[in-house]
């Protein structure tokens, strides 16, 4: 059988115009603030928080920092702030442990040689006698 797939799920729908519905609800929301304020403040008062919130509702409405939302933003900024920035190591059980690596060893046939302490200890005497050889 053959099924559409479903392109652009991402975007989202136009609901008035060029707007889609997140828009119009904060252009709506500063709309009903400044209404708020005309009744309650005179006219120089009025214009300049009108300038203010018209600011912010547009800036809610139409900004993406980054590709996202301004209120998203905003809101990973002070959670960031707020919130603890201490990472604590935590302790693999040794079975977990155990079971990663023979899974990668399964996966990986690698040819890697290993080296202990004895070799290494081997291979500096090497280099060191080459070393004073050369001097």
């Amino acid at each position: 059988m053959i099924f559409n797939v479903p392109q652009f799920i991402d975007i989202e729908d136009k609901l008035v115009g060029p707007l889609t519905a997140k828009q119009l609800g904060w252009l709506a929301l500063g709309a009903v603030v400044l209404l708020i304020l005309y009744g309650l403040l005179d006219k120089s008062a009025f214009l300049l928080s009108a300038i203010i919130v018209a600011t912010i509702s547009g800036a809610f409405a139409f900004y993406k920092p980054y590709n996202q939302p301004l209120i998203k933003f905003i809101t990973s900024s002070i959670l960031f702030v707020t919130r603890p920035k201490m990472y604590i190591w935590r302790r693999v059980p040794e079975k977990i442990q155990k079971a990663s690596a023979k899974k990668d060893t399964d996966t990986k046939k690698t040819t890697r040689k290993t080296f202990d302490a004895q070799k290494i200890a081997d291979i500096s005497q090497l280099l060191d006698m080459r070393n004073n050889q050369n001097h």
